[in-house]
This record gives C-alpha cells, structure tokens and sequence, in this order.
C-alpha cells in the first residue's frame, strides 16, 4: 500500500481519489454503495491499521446513523407506505431505504477522504496546484497539516500538564474546565507562535517572489503511467453506466436496470476500481516475498 499510493506520482494518488469519490457520489446503487464502502474501509484499514479503522468508525457509525433516520422523518415521498406518523405524514419504504443508502455513501465517502488526507500530503498538495493556483494549494496544504498537528500537539500539552497534578480528568466540575480550557489556551497559543514563525520562514525564502522556482523529486515511471491508463479505462467505462446499468431509482417505486452480462461487467470494473490498493498491493507483497524466498534458497 505504501508503494502503490503514498510511493506514487502525486497526480496518480489525486486523480484515483477524486475518480473513488465522484463514482461514490453519483452512483447510488445498492451494490455499488457496497463495494465502495468495502473498498474505502479495506484501503483505510491498511493505510491507517485496524486499530486506526476502529477509531473512525467509532464516530463514523453513529453519524451514519443518524443520516439514515433523518431522510424518512422528513422525506414522504415513495409508493409503499408503511405506517403513519402522528403527524400524519406517511412513512414510506422507499425513504427508508434511501435513508439507508445516503448513510452507506456518506460512511463511503468519509472513509475515502481518511485515505486522502493519509496519503496526499500538504507536500504534494503543493506540488500539483502550486503553480497553478498558489494561494489555493498553499491554503490547502496548511488545513490539511492544521488538524493533525493541533491533535498532536493537545495531546503533548495533555500529557505536560497531567504530569503537573493539572489533569483534566480529575477534579470538581469547576477544576476539570479550567485545566481543560488551560490546556487549549496553550494549544492555541502555540500554533498562532508557529504560524508566525512559519510566515515569516516564506517570507525570508522569497515566498511569493515572481520568478522563484520549484523543487520537486516527483517523476512519472511506468508503474504510474499503467495506474493513470487503468483509471481512464474505468472512468470512461463506467460513464456508460450511469445511464445503463448501474441507474437505480428510489422513488417513487424501487426500480433498477435489467441484469445483463453488460451490467454485470459494470459492476465488476466498479469493484476492481474500488479494490485497486488493495490488490496490488497485495499482488505486491507476493513478488517481494517470492523474490525474497527465491534469493534465500539461492
């Protein structure tokens, strides 16, 4: 996983996550919700491990959950109405189920930009939009860098803190507020210090300067090239079948295409897509240890 995604061309990791994400978006299909959520959960796994996968879906569950009862207590469309509400208002199959489905591609989606901003970093953020939008790409890298650097550092202030009898845990009401608005304080102050700091480091390097060059060791070899021709077959393949096979309807009646070998092909490149990483990755680590085993018995 890390030669396949983090290894890579920045322009190959970018243009296989928006593809993920935008096929996760449109395409509302039950399976292809499915295969998406399987797909983002597997490549999250490795790239973040299991025990950082069970973190995210620690929140990620509920809030999923939420989105699914959300869509039936104020949709009412659909044909197969099940109850009524005190209201009056009729709840319905179809908004159930689509209530479902938008929890899925919410879960989907979130998990794949858990792999986004594992893999993209603020670096190569830079490097694909930095010539072409500076200002952007510059915001970016440093909200994508603000957030897990605030973590680590709340935890390092936490932990000093602890360590001084200020624990935010422990106490009245009253002493566990103030050690925890002490601890964000520090917090706060600190990055402000460091936002100086590095303002003030691009300003000596000639940050904004007309004429300033770029460095950049990222190279296109012919590992990306396949990768980038892979994603285009897949991305014009699967254009076909936003109006074939892969359409699903929810309202008013739940209505899908017509199961053919095409169809069936659709959903196949779909889950290769989804899969991707993790397959050859996989395919990967088999060469590594076949090579190795091969030079161990030489």
């Amino acid at each position: 996983m890390d030669r396949l995604l983090r290894g890579c061309h920045p322009a190959v990791s970018f243009s296989y996550f928006a593809l993920v994400i935008a096929c996760a978006m449109f395409f509302m299909h039950p399976l292809c919700l499915a295969l998406s959520l399987l797909g983002a959960g597997c490549c999250a796994a490795q790239l973040v491990g299991g025990r950082g996968l069970r973190q995210r879906i620690a929140w990620l569950l509920p809030m999923a959950l939420l989105a699914a009862l959300v869509n039936p207590a104020f949709v009412h469309q659909g044909a197969t109405i099940l109850t009524y509400f005190p209201s009056g208002n009729p709840l319905t199959l179809e908004s159930i189920l689509y209530g479902c489905a938008s929890g899925v591609l919410l879960a989907a989606v979130v998990l794949w930009f858990v792999c986004v901003t594992d893999v993209i970093t603020s670096d190569k953020v830079v490097y694909l939009f930095g010539r072409i939008i500076p200002a952007l790409s510059l915001l970016l890298s440093m909200t994508l860098r603000f957030v897990p650097q605030f973590t680590r550092r709340l935890r390092t202030v936490a932990q000093a803190q602890r360590r001084l009898g200020r624990d935010a845990g422990r106490g009245s009401v009253r002493q566990r507020v103030r050690s925890a608005l002490r601890v964000f304080s520090i917090v706060v102050t600190w990055s402000l210090e460091s936002g100086l700091i590095a303002a003030d480091s691009m300003r000596g390097r000639g940050y904004g300067l007309p004429g300033r060059t770029a460095f950049a060791l990222y190279r296109l070899d012919r590992r990306d090239t396949a990768m980038l021709t892979w994603m285009a077959f897949c991305g014009l393949y699967l254009l076909g079948g936003l109006a074939g096979g892969l359409a699903f309807q929810y309202y008013p009646l739940l209505s899908a295409g017509a199961v053919t070998p095409l169809t069936v092909s659709f959903f196949a490149v779909y889950g290769l897509l989804c899969f991707t990483p993790a397959l050859v990755d996989g395919a990967s680590r088999r060469l590594y240890l076949t090579r190795k085993g091969g030079d161990h018995h030489a």
